[in-house]
């Protein structure tokens, strides 16, 4: 996947406006493989709408959203579980983790479909966030901030062109904000992938190429 373009959409609460303000809504929008994005807004703007729109978990908009031109309503089940596995890697802001599930657990449900890294690669990352310690602890025992980093740890276990994150720094302190960025910039550029990121205001590190105000 190469592009991901959207043309004239519009979530369906909105219906009716004519002039959103944004810079996405109603507007002609590309995002390019190997590109860095970020999404800037306030609550209540469609961040979260836009990126489930992008992954295919809703439908409820006007305009169109395309892969490389083909307009993502007319793919089919197997063709979603394709993108989602081997194109793009989300990070949904609500993280949805497995709370009775260990922190390596959750990681592996996705990595055991993938086999993208090893269980050592995991480890370095879990250790490089300062959560190494809490391999074998159930999620629900753990902080927001150390699930959000188990969450981001999971996303980038998969081959992608696209890394789209939901607000991934929202809990994390300016040590672990950096690192999250560290990594996800090298992993994109590991792969050639985009990275399109969203946040309420800009506190996402990551260096962009251009950023949105939606």
């Amino acid at each position: 996947m190469n592009n991901i373009t959207l043309h004239n959409t519009l979530p369906a609460v909105f219906a009716g406006r004519e002039d959103t303000g944004s810079e996405i809504w109603l507007r002609d929008v590309t995002f390019e493989r190997g590109k860095k994005y970020l999404i800037s807004a306030e609550s209540g703007t469609g961040k979260s709408s836009l990126c489930s729109y992008i992954y295919g978990y809703r439908i409820d908009y006007s305009g169109t959203f395309a892969f490389d031109g083909r307009d993502i309503r007319e793919l089919s089940i197997a063709q979603w579980c394709k993108v989602r596995t081997h194109h793009i890697a989300y990070l949904a802001q609500e993280m949805r983790l497995f709370p009775e599930l260990t922190a390596m657990e959750n990681i592996m449900l996705k990595n055991s479909i993938t086999n993208f890294k090893t269980r050592d690669e995991i480890v370095a990352m879990m250790d490089r966030l300062g959560i190494v310690e809490k391999v074998n602890s159930p999620v629900a025992k753990l902080s927001i901030g150390q699930q959000q980093r188990v969450a981001i740890i999971r996303t980038l276990c998969q081959p992608c062109d696209f890394i789209m994150l939901d607000e991934p720094v929202s809990h994390l302190d300016e040590t672990n904000n950096r690192i999250v960025a560290e990594m996800v910039t090298a992993e994109a550029q590991h792969q050639g992938a985009g990275i399109i990121s969203t946040s309420v205001g800009n506190n996402v590190k990551i260096d962009v190429d251009k950023e949105f105000k939606l």
